[in-house]
């Protein structure tokens, strides 16, 4: 049973109808609806406003507002812990949110009646050399920045040097990912029922220019080698640090992190097929 759901909110987007379809609903059944202070505080709403301690901690369902950034955040917001997520679209089309705004409510009386299913879905976490981590759910990157030289960077897996590559960017992406930074570098479509990551070269500038797909299981460890320039880190398309030649990231995946709400109504090639205007080819046609 959903007695409280937590929100997390796009920065622009209008989500005043789907808050207060959310907060009808909870009221209606004694239900508490939370949110982020700078979220909810910018809304005439009666959701609670809580620290994001709080709000992962009591929440029974996350709901995403807004597109697949906000869906993203929410995810990493919920990082190894059961509590579902469902994305919700403000506007354009996205691979994660589930539903739209006017299928809010019956949704909701959905999952408390436990009428629909849960995709796991797998993050990739980088370490460096200090211990610090970062984790994503779509991609981690290692952007060059321009002017700056390119960004050269050795790939090894379990300490067993494997290539090099200079490149705009090297991106190691989940198979969530795959339809984000990674695909537009050229790499595949991947399910995201698939298990596994994969590292990419954004506009390689080496004979060696194709992507890397590996298992869940395996390490892989990400050199920025001397001949490189300074590098831009990205987190899901957010700048996460820099890295500089003689810096090392060790990358692992986190197989379940996050558990997206799915009720049936598309399936991810769907999706996949209006997003990205996937066409057969001409000559079948």
């Amino acid at each position: 049973m959903v007695s409280t759901v937590g929100l997390v909110l796009h920065p622009q987007r209008d989500s005043k109808e789907a808050i207060d379809t959310i907060v009808e609903w909870a009221r209606t059944r004694g239900g508490t609806v939370l949110g982020l202070p700078d979220e909810v505080g910018r809304i005439d709403c009666s959701a609670v406003a809580v620290d994001a301690q709080t709000l992962v901690n009591k929440a029974d369902l996350l709901v995403s507002l807004g597109g697949d950034g906000t869906m993203l955040r929410t995810m990493r917001l919920i990082t190894g812990r059961p509590t579902p997520v469902l994305g919700v679209n403000l506007g354009r089309l996205g691979f994660l949110a589930e539903i739209d705004v006017e299928d809010l409510a019956p949704a909701l009386s959905a999952i408390d009646n436990h009428e629909y299913t849960v995709e796991p879905r797998m993050a990739v976490r980088a370490t460096g050399k200090d211990g610090q981590m970062v984790t994503a759910f779509n991609d981690i990157a290692l952007v060059r920045i321009p002017g700056d030289g390119l960004s050269a960077v050795a790939v090894s897996v379990y300490g067993h040097p494997f290539v090099r590559y200079s490149a705009d960017a090297v991106i190691v992406s989940t198979s969530t990912g795959s339809t984000a930074y990674s695909f537009s570098a050229g790499g595949p479509i991947v399910s995201p029922t698939v298990e596994g990551f994969l590292v990419v070269p954004a506009a390689a500038h080496s004979s060696f220019n194709r992507a890397l797909v590996m298992s869940a299981d395996e390490e892989v460890t990400l050199d920025v080698l001397p001949s490189s320039g300074q590098l831009a880190l990205e987190v899901d398309g957010a700048i996460g640090g820099h890295l500089a030649p003689g810096d090392r990231l060790t990358v692992t995946a986190l197989r379940g992190a996050a558990r997206v709400v799915r009720l049936g109504t598309t399936t991810f090639y769907e999706r996949a097929r209006r997003k990205l205007r996937v066409n057969g080819s001409a000559e079948v046609d």
